[in-house]
């Protein structure tokens, strides 16, 4: 009887956790930038190597600014750092991409 109270209670207290808007939009993030992946396995199998196409970038870029709007609001300073860091490293990444397309089509 006691096992089952706290069962229930502990399956409240997720249910009540999953409504909250933040959870959801937090989850939204992780679900986004863990498809960067998924995407990435794809266009490997397709290309027969393994490559990293565009869109893999642009889905690192909106996942982590989505994690870092959620980690601001449960105030996690390492997990605040972490999508910061990151998402600079995905802009320079497109920034790189732009560059070596436009040097292609010069030449």
């Amino acid at each position: 009887m006691i096992v089952a109270d706290l069962s229930q209670g502990l399956w409240q207290g997720m249910i009540h956790k999953f409504a909250s808007w933040w959870v959801v939009l937090g989850l939204i993030g992780q679900l986004l930038f863990a498809s960067r992946f998924v995407l990435q396995w794809v266009a490997s199998e397709r290309k027969g190597r393994s490559v990293i196409p565009v869109p893999f970038w642009y889905l690192s870029i909106g996942g982590s600014a989505i994690l870092l709007i959620y980690s601001i609001h449960i105030a996690d300073p390492v997990f605040i750092l972490a999508n910061i860091l990151n998402s600079f490293i995905y802009i320079r990444n497109l920034m790189l991409i732009g560059k070596e397309k436009r040097a292609s089509r010069e030449a």
